[in-house]
């Protein structure tokens, strides 16, 4: 499976590094990983710039359990509103996207796999995900 980080507040890639480390610890084994990069924002305006990665890795969990687990670390790590919840993008502390999980398509109200943006509209997520050799 593949996840996109991204950040754009505080110390970004210390942000990054800590997602990352909880995810090695909680969600599954890091295969893959490709560099930091930083971009502007994307579908909204704001002067802080992000900081993104890409990584592969393989988990035992479901997509619902893994989405769960996902949401209780952005919270930890301080991301109080998702995007979802306030109409659109906004500055955030830690953003963790499921681009692909495991080779399956599915479409709910809170999941859709795979991530049809990453993969085929942000070119800075192509990029990262290219870097990364699988998907």
């Amino acid at each position: 499976m593949v996840l996109l980080l991204g950040s754009n507040l505080g110390d970004t890639e210390a942000n990054l590094n800590l997602a990352i480390a909880k995810i090695e610890n909680c969600l599954g084994k890091i295969i893959k990983t490709s560099e930091m990069i930083e971009t502007k924002a994307v579908e909204f305006e704001s002067t802080n710039i992000f900081r993104n990665i890409a990584l592969g890795l393989t988990t035992t969990l479901s997509p619902y359990s893994f989405l769960a687990m996902v949401k209780t670390m952005e919270k930890e790590m301080g991301r109080e509103h998702d995007s979802s919840a306030v109409g659109g993008y906004i500055d955030r502390i830690i953003d963790i996207d499921i681009v692909t999980f495991n080779n399956i398509n599915f479409e709910s109200k809170k999941l859709k796999i795979p991530h049809h943006k990453h993969l085929c509209e942000r070119e800075f997520s192509k990029a990262l995900l290219d870097s990364l050799n699988i998907k």
